[in-house]
């Protein structure tokens, strides 16, 4: 797939009283003031070489330029003003995000081809470099009792349903596709996924399904209508709830499966699985021993669960903008970190699938059908809004390209259950079709 660039060059003001005219651009970034000095362009090397020396472009409000020596360039990072370059300096790990998403900063070339080089070369220096402090510092801790886990999951996912039909598939499947084979549309490897989350956990009619963090409803219905399973799904997000139950009753589903506006350690009664796509980001790293205690709760003696989430090969904080701007209190767990899960409650892993690259195919189909609706999101926002969401869609991509996050699928049951499958194999025959 040709990666298109997103943002189109635009020449420099020249005349006049140089103000720009782009639309949305902010007063402290607008105006190019004076010349770029030869000590400003050093610093700005200096950043590049902390980060390993990507092979990039940088171009000033000047018209002076930095340029990748004896590579082809990736990409232009043309920074507007002053103030945009001193933004950058002193914050990059939230100033790059934050002035691109103010029109400081402009990129010629492709945006995702962009970050991935950055992102690759930043792969190369040690954690404990310069670098690494730039990536990651500050980790800004979050409460992740009831009440803040409700505020970041409204701050993300109450934004709007209109918003997210925009670009979703009809299901609204907003967590990491199942592309089993190459030509799938989007649309056949949502469903993929769901069937593939549902083998491993063998479901079997008149069972009962605890799941925690339901998006749109999707699987909840999914798991109702072709299982046979009854489903109590749990979900902070108002606008979610709400489209959940709407589908849930044009489906003639409402008896099969209870949505419920509530976080999930209120749950009550007893559950033959678990299951939990997408939400275990938001939990909070202090929270997953909570979480291994309420499975533990609500499991039957031969239940199993399965946990699908974003996640990290080693342990690391989400990156600061996106920590501040997307994902509130979001983290993304190493393996070893998701064991505070199991551990304490004897919990057996049967399996463990790593769909990384399925996630970055995934993003790029939803950044291409965002890209279509920019003009309409735009409307809904302001173009401000807009290039947020492409700078957090296309640096999703070029991390999960470049190994910086990980998907994993997780499954799992009681140490003592003698009831779980030998081998894989069924999971891999061949699937049920959309």
């Amino acid at each position: 797939m040709n990666r298109r660039s997103f943002e189109k060059p635009e020449p420099l003001a020249t005349t006049g009283n140089s103000s720009w005219s782009r639309i949305g651009q902010e007063s402290d970034s607008a105006i190019p003031v004076g010349t770029c000095w030869p000590w400003e362009r050093w610093l700005v090397r200096k950043l590049l070489a902390a980060c390993g020396n990507p092979p990039v472009d940088v171009e000033f409000w000047d018209g002076s330029a930095i340029s990748a020596s004896g590579v082809e360039a990736a990409g232009t990072i043309v920074i507007r003003s002053r103030a945009a370059l001193w933004r950058l300096l002193t914050s990059p790990d939230v100033g790059f995000g934050e002035c691109f998403s103010d029109g400081a900063i402009r990129i010629e070339g492709s945006l995702v081809d962009l970050m991935t080089t950055i992102n690759r070369a930043v792969a190369r220096i040690s954690l404990n470099s310069v670098a690494g402090w730039l990536a990651y510092h500050p980790f800004r801790r979050h409460s992740h009792s009831i009440a803040a886990c409700r505020g970041s999951i409204h701050h993300h996912y109450d934004i709007g349903n209109a918003f997210y039909r925009l670009w979703l598939d009809p299901r609204m499947q907003y967590t990491c596709a199942y592309f089993s084979a190459q030509d799938l549309t989007l649309e056949q490897a949502q469903f993929a996924k769901l069937e593939h989350v549902c083998r491993k956990l063998r479901l079997r009619p008149g069972e009962r399904v605890f799941e925690a963090g339901c998006g749109w409803g999707g699987l909840a219905l999914h798991m109702a209508s072709r299982y046979g399973v009854s489903v109590r799904a749990f979900n902070l997000s108002s606008e979610q709830v709400a489209f959940a139950r709407e589908q849930a009753e044009k489906q003639g589903l409402t008896g099969r499966v209870e949505f419920i506006e509530d976080d999930y350690r209120n749950v009550t009664g007893r559950y033959d699985a678990f299951i939990s796509v997408g939400m275990l980001e938001h939990v909070g790293l202090e929270s997953f021993p909570e979480l291994g205690k309420v499975i533990n709760r609500v499991l039957t003696p031969a239940g199993r669960g399965l946990l699908h989430s974003i996640g990290r090969n080693r342990p690391c904080p989400l990156d600061p903008w996106t920590d501040k701007h997307i994902f509130p209190g979001a983290y993304p767990p190493s393996l070893r970190e998701m064991l505070s899960i199991f551990e304490p409650i004897g919990f057996s892993i049967l399996d463990v699938e790593n769909l990384r690259l399925h996630y970055a195919r995934t993003l790029t189909e939803w950044l291409e059908r965002f890209e279509t609706a920019a003009p309409e999101v735009s409307r809904m926002f302001d173009d401000k809004f807009v290039r947020m969401w492409r700078m957090y869609l296309a640096g999703s991509i070029a991390t999960f390209e470049t190994g910086g996050l990980q998907l994993f699928q997780v499954v799992f049951a009681r140490e003592s259950n003698n009831k779980v499958p030998w081998t894989r194999d069924d999971l891999y025959r061949k699937a049920a079709t959309v």
